[in-house]
């Protein structure tokens, strides 16, 4: 515990994060990364960082919960956010990036530090007596998992997560598409397929039943759903959800429609937004080809369905993301029970900030719970008999007194903006 050295498990978001900032401080991270020697069914290249669903980051509007999480992260230095930006793709009010031109350039910057030692092992049991943060991701090896179980004395929970499939945009049919953005949010940075009521209908009953790979499953994350599960919830419930036709006046108010993101700055790939499946690949073509603008479909990579595993946090897990039974390991990113891109950046970011705390005889420090990352870290060591992944939202903040509803989000904003920067200079987490 006296050596200037911290071990990071994973080199996704989380651990990525979390090794630039200790290397940052001064503090030499080894980072363990299991690829090129294993990959889940969800990774597909050797890089760091990693995206493997959607290449979204959310929202970059300051009276949304992704938009004041982001401003809290660039309060405290959050390098990954700023290489985002650098290789961001047009996707309206959010920020979405070119998702194998950012994880190069996340794995350049990591590689390029003197400060960071990057080990390729798959780690099967978790040292007990070392500082290590576990950032190894949700699909993490299958013994690793099992190392994390001992040292919890819990069983791991699982649910299952889902990938949406990803389409030349050659294929579309630009006569039966169009750009443009919901309610008129961004630069036309969506493209648009339409459908009339009879073209929806007849996608529906294709869609509902059409073959899944996994029959029955369990668990599901409601924050991404299979499309095919969503539908079965009634025939209306994609025109409520991912193909609301709604901010479309000056489009002959279509019956639903399905939004295309860019998937790279060439803009020759999108990503069909909400469509997470479970289909057979098979299916997958021949039921999203009934989109009249994807007729001559072609996918270049089929949505996946891939368990996501997390820790029962409030039963083994403290506020400062340090495990109960073991004060020198931590655990961030979704493997600690909160879910996205974002948050997974911010619990590493939190890790490696009291990691290095740990290292030099301080006390453990947790952002505000007028924040979205205390408010987050409060939500996920406070005790839930029926704990779930949480996203950043503002549901889970301290709510706000004489605060009129239009004003609400605004005032949460100035307030975390606030409690950020205060805790920020009082811990001297950004100097």
């Amino acid at each position: 515990m006296t050596e200037n050295v911290v071990n990071i498990i994973g080199g996704g978001l989380a651990g990525c994060e979390a090794a630039l900032y200790l290397a940052s401080r001064g503090v030499k991270a080894r980072l363990y990364e299991a690829k090129p020697k294993w990959r889940s069914a969800a990774h597909k290249s050797d890089g760091l960082a990693e995206i493997v669903c959607s290449n979204s980051l959310k929202s970059t509007v300051q009276t949304t919960a992704g938009g004041t999480l982001k401003n809290e992260l660039d309060t405290l230095g959050c390098r990954l956010l700023e290489i985002a930006r650098q290789n961001s793709v047009p996707a309206g009010s959010a920020l979405a990036v070119d998702r194998e031109r950012f994880s190069q350039a996340v794995t350049d910057a990591v590689y390029s530090d003197g400060n960071i030692t990057v080990i390729n092992e798959i780690v099967r049991d978790i040292d007990r007596t070392a500082l290590t943060l576990v950032c190894a991701g949700p699909v993490c090896h299958d013994e690793l998992a099992r190392s994390l179980a001992e040292l919890t004395g819990e069983k791991s929970l699982h649910f299952f997560d889902a990938a949406a499939p990803i389409v030349t945009g050659e294929c579309v049919d630009m006569t039966k598409a169009f750009f443009g953005a919901r309610y008129g949010k961004g630069d036309a940075d969506y493209l648009n397929c339409p459908m009339t009521k009879e073209e929806y209908l007849a996608f529906y009953e294709a869609l509902v039943g059409a073959e899944r790979v996994i029959d029955e499953v369990g668990g599901v994350f409601e924050g991404c759903m299979p499309v095919e599960v969503m539908a079965a919830r009634g025939v209306d419930a994609l025109r409520y959800g991912p193909l609301r036709p709604v901010g479309f006046r000056d489009a002959g108010k279509p019956y639903a429609v399905l939004q295309l993101r860019r998937e790279n700055t060439d803009s020759t790939l999108y990503n069909l937004v909400g469509f997470q499946t479970n289909l057979k690949f098979g299916e997958q073509k021949r039921v999203f080809s009934l989109i009249p603008a994807l007729k001559d479909i072609e996918i270049v990579r089929y949505g996946v369905m891939h368990r996501n595993t997390f820790i029962n946090a409030p039963v083994c897990l403290n506020s400062d993301l340090r495990l109960k039974a073991y004060g020198n390991i931590f655990i961030a990113g979704q493997l600690c029970g909160v879910e996205g891109y974002v948050e997974s950046i911010a619990t590493g970011l939190l890790a490696a900030v009291n990691a290095e705390r740990v290292l030099r005889g301080e006390q453990t420090v947790v952002p505000p719970e007028r924040t979205v990352l205390g408010a987050l870290c409060k939500y996920i060591a406070s005790p839930n008999s029926d704990f779930q992944p949480m996203n950043a939202n503002f549901g889970i903040l301290p709510p706000l007194d004489g605060v009129k509803k239009a004003e609400r989000k605004q005032a949460y904003f100035d307030r975390s903006a606030v409690a950020m920067s205060d805790w920020a200079q009082k811990t001297g987490v950004r100097r």
